[in-house]
């Protein structure tokens, strides 16, 4: 028997790959005879950009950069496909991941770092950027990576915009006199983990603020500051960010480097998962296990697990998924995609318990799956 283990990132707890490994020694500790392969994948959330990188056997070059505070930190990006492509983990310079629970500050966080990056890419000589934007603190429409790029963002008075995001409410003007004309000579595509758009109550703020610390009166005024972004856009380009799909991803980033960048915008895991060749890998196995933290209705909104289980019914090969958490009766929907769904944890217990098990209670389940396969 052939198993292909190829999970999602079990959000605040373990890697991709640590998940893989965790499932592959559980089923290694069974009765069942088999082969098996760890193919840990990424929708475009924080993690995608190194797996692509290991598994397309890239090279990193380091760069210095700031984070969302402006604090200099050292970064990297990878460079594949004989030095043609760049591919850069937003998180690695305005993640969530590099500030302290109280450190968060959503109205001053941006994604300048990450601009930085782009700009250590193009003094390598690349020709295509993949930009990975899962797991960033900031809520600037990707104003950060703009500014980075040359790019000024005025007041009336004609004074240079500061402290955005918080500041971008008064943005009058942009002056786009100094991007850096390198960057639109260069294919850029946004690997998107969710759909959100830009404004309104499924948006980047209402959504995702309060998870990046931002309390109602945040924001509100971060909702006010992409809304002016956008009408500035609009005026000087006549392009619309508010009506990008996947625009409200990682703070509007991608609707920002979609309108003034002409960036590409697609699913994650797609795309994942046709630049990592994973169809070669499905050919082979008879069964499939994927996971992460947890497997509901909005997991078939294009999340990892789901493009997994897509390709694999294509091919009539049984899914199983493991999570943290799961419905208590899985729908009709689910069941179309997944033969098997299987909750990890074995008591009740609290959160904090609960993601520290993650890899011991991947591999007790996954030991009892190749327990019952062996009896097959």
């Amino acid at each position: 028997m052939q198993i292909l283990i190829a999970p999602n990132a079990f959000k605040n707890s373990l890697s991709a790959q640590l998940a893989a490994r965790a499932i592959l020694d559980g089923l290694r500790q069974s009765r069942l005879s088999f082969t098996g392969e760890c193919f840990p994948i990424g929708d475009g959330g924080d993690g995608t950009g190194g797996l692509i990188i290991d598994r397309l056997k890239g090279i990193r070059i380091d760069c210095v950069v700031h984070d969302p505070l402006g604090r200099e930190l050292q970064g990297s990006i990878g460079i594949i496909e004989n030095g043609q492509t760049a591919v850069i983990e937003m998180a690695e310079a305005s993640g969530i991941k590099l500030l302290k629970p109280e450190e968060l500050s959503p109205l001053t966080a941006t994604s300048y770092g990450t601009g930085e990056m782009m700009l250590c890419a193009l003094d390598h000589g690349v020709r295509k950027i993949i930009l990975c934007i899962g797991g960033s603190a900031t809520t600037d429409g990707g104003a950060g990576i703009i500014n980075a790029l040359g790019v000024r963002f005025l007041e009336s008075d004609g004074r240079e915009l500061k402290g955005m995001p918080g500041s971008l409410s008064r943005l009058y003007q942009l002056d786009l006199s100094g991007l850096d004309q390198r960057i639109m000579n260069c294919e850029i595509v946004v690997l998107c983990d969710v759909d959100n758009p830009l404004l309104g109550p499924q948006g980047a703020a209402a959504v995702f603020g309060p998870q990046k610390g931002a309390d109602k009166a945040a924001v509100e005024k971060l909702e006010s500051g992409l809304q002016q972004f956008s009408a500035v856009v609009l005026q000087q380009t006549g392009n619309r960010m508010d009506t990008t799909k996947h625009g409200g991803a990682a703070g509007g980033t991608a609707a920002g480097l979609h309108v003034l960048l002409n960036a590409q915008l697609v699913n994650g895991i797609d795309y994942f998962l046709q630049l990592t060749d994973f169809e070669s890998s499905l050919e082979q196995a008879d069964w499939v296990i994927t996971g992460e933290g947890s497997i509901d209705e909005q997991t078939l909104n294009g999340k990892g697990p789901y493009g997994v289980a897509c390709r694999a019914k294509e091919k009539n090969i049984p899914v199983l998924g493991l999570a943290g958490k799961i419905p208590l009766k899985p729908t009709e929907d689910l069941n179309k995609y997944f033969d098997i769904l299987m909750a990890i944890g074995n008591e009740p217990t609290d959160l904090s318990r609960a993601l520290a098990d993650t890899a011991a209670n991947l591999s007790r389940t996954a030991k009892g799956i190749g327990d019952m396969l062996s009896l097959a």
